[in-house]
């Protein structure tokens, strides 16, 4: 299987971000049904945020060795739901007849060189009337050194996200989230410029902004934000 190492450490740090991934894992649990593959899967702190115990099957796939092993603990130690699988590899390690109804990247496409590339070969493994759900961050402009040191290539806006998505799916949903903490990031840009924020900068973006976002998102009507989600579905 396929060797791909992290270089961020950012994970562990914003494991703690609960109330923002509360946030966007309302908007997004809907479409996660069936068999679900989670690309990225990290240290599995997403996992149970999304995992809802409904779903079929759930496959974590993780390329770094490292977060891998991290994987295989959380499963072993019951951390993660029972039905919880973790496999170390990319998408193209996958066999081909494995099928998914749902597919995550959460917080991951932006460490992909070829993103279009990574997504053609994803669509493959997406079951018809399956769902493929991205988030990323928003907004190349606010690309930064936080940015640079965890192996991000890009930022994306709704333009971007929608040229990389292969034609055959269907747009669900595309909107901007945290408006509140675009504005947090255009500050660190232009005045912190810090390569990674503290524990304490994090504890205040999730429990002070990310709680007025929700409600600043729907007063601007999801029109900016500091993330971005799309959801896609395969033709029946």
């Amino acid at each position: 299987m396929s060797e791909i190492p992290y270089i961020g450490n950012e994970l562990h740090l914003f494991q703690h971000a609960s109330n923002w991934k509360k946030y966007y894992a309302r908007n997004l649990k809907p479409f996660i049904k069936g068999d679900v593959l989670e690309v990225g899967a990290g240290i599995g702190s997403t996992t149970n945020y999304l995992n809802d115990g409904s779903q079929r099957s759930w496959l974590c796939l993780e390329p770094d060795s490292g977060l891998f092993k991290e994987l295989e603990a959380k499963i072993e130690n019951k951390e993660l739901p029972a039905h919880c699988i973790c496999i170390k590899g990319i998408v193209s390690d996958l066999k081909s007849d494995q099928k998914f109804d749902t597919i995550l990247y959460i917080d991951v496409i932006e460490h992909i060189e070829d993103d279009n590339e990574e997504l053609t070969e994803t669509v493959k493994h997406l079951n018809p009337g399956g769902h493929l759900i991205i988030l990323v961050p928003a907004y190349q402009y606010l690309f930064n050194e936080f940015d640079k040191a965890i192996g991000h290539y890009r930022r994306y806006n709704k333009k971007m996200l929608l040229a990389t998505i292969p034609r055959e799916l269907q747009l669900k949903k595309i909107k901007y989230m945290d408006s509140l903490g675009f504005i947090a990031s255009m500050a660190n840009k232009f005045f912190l410029k810090q390569d990674y924020p503290t524990l304490k900068q994090v504890n205040f973006w999730d429990k002070l902004i990310i709680p007025i976002s929700r409600i600043s998102d729907i007063i601007t009507i999801n029109s900016f934000g500091k993330s971005l989600i799309g959801i896609w579905q395969k033709p029946l």
